[in-house]
């Protein structure tokens, strides 16, 4: 089947061929025929599923075929869990909507100027993608009305409301009219989503996608055990040092451990940044601009900020920290794999952490492949055997260095390698979690000390130049995970987005 046959407006399928698209995806099958129907949808789709044109076409496509009135308010409206997530929506918009000369569109987040945004609003506008908290600023204000809203869109649904905004979206819900049609895009469509879906759907047509990464066809996942934080470490500056890297997001559990694994890498000589829900929005812009201009090498986020982020570049995924939701690994090693390219997500997991581990592969009915670094294999066994695996610059199997005393990780397993404990610091001066802090110099301490210089691929495509300096005040001593993970729920969010 081909864009031709799904019914859109000609003047969208001119747009769809000048991105080089030409066969629909599942999730564009299935969604858009009913969009264009009138019909409200419940679609759950993985990532990478091109779940963005499956709503923006069909939505686009019907306001063409209606002119609006003089001074009409915004006739579609995007939720989004993000502000990377929404400008990425608003491009697709203006990319499918490029032959549409009258269109105009909003881009409402957090982090960005209200007032430049209510200059934005003043003038007739077709498409809003927003987020929840910054969108409920600008009605409280009365600088936008919603009672024209034809199409409404909540893109990654239970993100938002594990994010608390389920308050705020009913109440932009209450000021939309009754008889929109509105699209529910979900990794799940049960449980709080489903509830959701009740209160404001009629009677929607229900759309699932296999939320396996199988469907990508093009990512090659692996598992990599770790003693240790220090070991979790080297092994992470090796698989950086890969010449077959050429970009890579970390992924971390929270922003401050995004923060100091990204310093670290500095100082190790890798052009490696931070990206997280704390940073202002125009150094996050100016971060996720410099990835794509290939300026950094490596970008260390956490779950919540690293959505939308589509970079066709990032040839690895590094699971630091493991997710804690198996919904988000999909999520995760989606950055890799796009645009038609082969990617590697490899996932880092401690002895604490082999449960989660489990529960990915039987989420997504795929066992990772176990991988070792020659040097840097793991010193303990697991409890339960696990198949080995090699190749892609790792020794096959794992659990084949120095022989254990134990035949399963211990919980102190720590203690096992000389340096444990004593990794990249999560605590301020003074404490005393994980471990009595080192008194030897930064140098002499396993681990952690000052290496060469080393890169991925051409050195000189990333420059040591650019690295940040150390923070003040940190330190070696404790272990990470000692605040928050971004993105956990909370009555009302941290921050309006």
């Amino acid at each position: 089947m081909t864009f031709n046959e799904l019914g859109l407006n000609e003047l969208l399928l001119k747009a769809i061929e000048t991105t080089g698209y030409t066969i629909p995806t599942e999730v564009q099958i299935k969604a858009i025929p009913a969009a264009l129907a009138g019909a409200d949808l419940m679609v759950s789709s993985h990532t990478g599923s091109g779940k963005t044109a499956a709503f923006t076409l069909p939505s686009l496509s019907r306001i063409v075929e209606r002119k609006p009135a003089p001074g009409a308010g915004p006739r579609i409206l995007v939720l989004t869990p993000t502000r990377e997530l929404a400008l990425q929506v608003e491009k697709a918009v203006k990319t499918y909507g490029r032959n549409l000369r009258w269109l105009n569109t909003a881009c409402l987040v957090g982090g960005a100027p209200f007032f430049a945004q209510v200059k934005q609003l003043q003038r007739p506008v077709d498409v809003v993608v927003a987020t929840p908290g910054r969108l409920i600023d600008h009605l409280t204000r009365r600088k936008i009305k919603l009672s024209d809203v034809e199409t409404l869109v909540l893109d990654e649904a239970d993100r938002m409301l594990d994010m608390g905004f389920v308050e705020d979206i009913e109440t932009i819900v209450a000021a939309t009219p009754s008889s929109r049609q509105t699209l529910l895009f979900s990794a799940t469509l049960d449980g709080v989503v489903g509830n959701l879906a009740s209160k404001m759907q009629r009677n929607p047509q229900r759309i699932e996608i296999a939320a396996t990464v199988e469907n990508r066809g093009n990512i090659e996942q692996r598992l990599m055990m770790a003693d240790n934080l220090v070991h979790k470490t080297r092994l992470l500056e090796s698989l950086l040092g890969d010449e077959g890297l050429q970009q890579a997001v970390v992924f971390t559990a929270t922003k401050r451990s995004a923060e100091e694994v990204s310093l670290s890498l500095q100082e190790k000589g890798f052009s490696a940044a931070a990206l997280h829900g704390d940073m202002h929005q125009t150094a996050r812009n100016r971060t996720l601009d410099k990835l794509r201009q290939g300026r950094i090498g490596v970008l260390v986020a956490t779950d919540v900020a690293a959505r939308g982020i589509d970079v066709a570049g990032i040839s690895h995924v590094i699971n630091f920290d493991p997710p804690r939701q198996v919904e988000d690994y999909v999520h995760r090693i989606g950055r890799t794999g796009r645009a038609g390219r082969d990617g590697i997500a490899i996932t880092m997991s401690g002895p604490r952490e082999m449960g989660i581990i489990r529960a990915i592969e039987r989420f997504t009915g795929k066992r990772l492949d176990v991988h070792t670094i020659a040097g840097l294999e793991p010193t303990l066994r697991p409890t339960s055997p696990r198949r080995p695996s090699g190749g892609g610059g790792g020794k096959p199997g794992y659990g084949s260095g120095r022989p254990s005393s134990g035949s399963s990780w211990s919980r102190d397993s720590r203690d096992a390698r000389p340096g444990a404990g004593k990794g990249w610091s999560s605590e301020g001066p003074g404490s005393n979690r994980g471990g009595e802090r080192s008194s030897a110099p930064r140098e002499e301490r396993p681990g952690v000390g000052r290496s060469e210089p080393r890169s991925f691929g051409d050195r000189s495509a990333f420059p040591r130049d650019d690295r940040a300096p150390r923070r003040e005040g940190s330190r070696d001593g404790a272990r990470f995970g000692g605040d928050r993970p971004e993105g956990a729920r909370r009555p009302r969010p941290a921050f309006r987005d």
